[in-house]
Order: C-alpha cells, then sequence, then structure tokens
C-alpha cells in the first residue's frame, strides 16, 4: 500500500473549499442562514486525531524493533486504514470548514465573531485530523529492508 499523496490531500482540500464557499453563498443568497459548524466538531476531530496516533503506536513500536511483542497483522491494517481514512476525512473537514470561513470573512456584512471563531475552530480540527493521520500512516510503515519479501523501499505494514 502507498502513503497518501500530498496531492490527493491537497486536491480533496481545494474542492471542500469550493464546495463550503459555494454551499454557503448559494444559502445566503436564498434567504437561508449560513452554515457554521459549531466548535465542538473541530474539538471532536482534535480528539480522533489523538486517539489515532494512540493506536498506531503499538504498531510503531514493532515497526522500529523497540517492543518484543507481536502486533496482529489485522489490528496493524485496520490502523493503517483508519489512519488513511483520516487524513482524508481531515482534508475534506479542513477544506469545507476553510470554505466555510473564506464565505465568512469574504461577506460585505460586519464580520460575526460567534461565526469566525467555530469556524476556525473547525478549520484547525480538520488540519489536526488530517496531520495525525499523516503521522499515524507514517507510523505504520515497516524500515526499509525490514519487510517479509526484501523487496526495497519501506512498505506499509
Amino acid at each position: 500500500m502507498r502513503h497518501t499523496r500530498p496531492g490527493t490531500l491537497i486536491g480533496l482540500a481545494a474542492v471542500a473549499l469550493a464546495v463550503g464557499f459555494v454551499l454557503d453563498a448559494a444559502l445566503v443568497a436564498s434567504g437561508s442562514p449560513a452554515v457554521v459548524p459549531p466548535a465542538a466538531l473541530g474539538l471532536v476531530l482534535i480528539a480522533l486525531g489523538a486517539v489515532i496516533v494512540t493506536l498506531a503506536l503499538p504498531v510503531r513500536r514493532v515497526a522500529k524493533g523497540t517492543s518484543t511483542e507481536r502486533v496482529d497483522p489485522y489490528y496493524a491494517t485496520r490502523v493503517l486504514l483508519l489512519a488513511k481514512a483520516s487524513s482524508l476525512s481531515g482534508a475534506l473537514f479542513g477544506g469545507a470548514a476553510g470554505g466555510v470561513l473564506l464565505f465568512v470573512l469574504t461577506r460585505g456584512v460586519g464580520l460575526a465573531l460567534g461565526s469566525v471563531v467555530p469556524t476556525v475552530i473547525a478549520v484547525v480540527g480538520g488540519l489536526a485530523l488530517l496531520v495525525a493521520g499523516i503521522v499515524a500512516e507514517r507510523m505504520c510503515t515497516v524500515p526499509p529492508g525490514d519487510d517479509d519479501e526484501g523487496g526495497p523501499g519501506a512498505q506499509a505494514a
């Protein structure tokens, strides 16, 4: 399995940013209230990122050789897939919240602090989940030359 490519994450974040901006603009243009993500969303995304990195710690210890215990290969695979999904989800959440933030900041009406602060927290939460996913994915990587097949380069655990 290959590592998540930065271009994929940037592309997802850019598309989500555009969708978030256009969706909020369309809602306001139709007379509906703008979508403002709650601050709890950002906090939950940060907590999820911490949990994902914590789940990857046993896999990392075995991959580095600092632990004598074996890790269930199914556990390692699940953590790796969760890490990959988290980085993609973080890009989507962060991008969408960034689009909402961009819309709120570019409105001609006075800046509503009640809209900006929770949206910034949601953007930070999305970015934290993205980074945690990338870190956990790298933690589940076997060092070069240590994989079972003896092939060159690091392979995902």
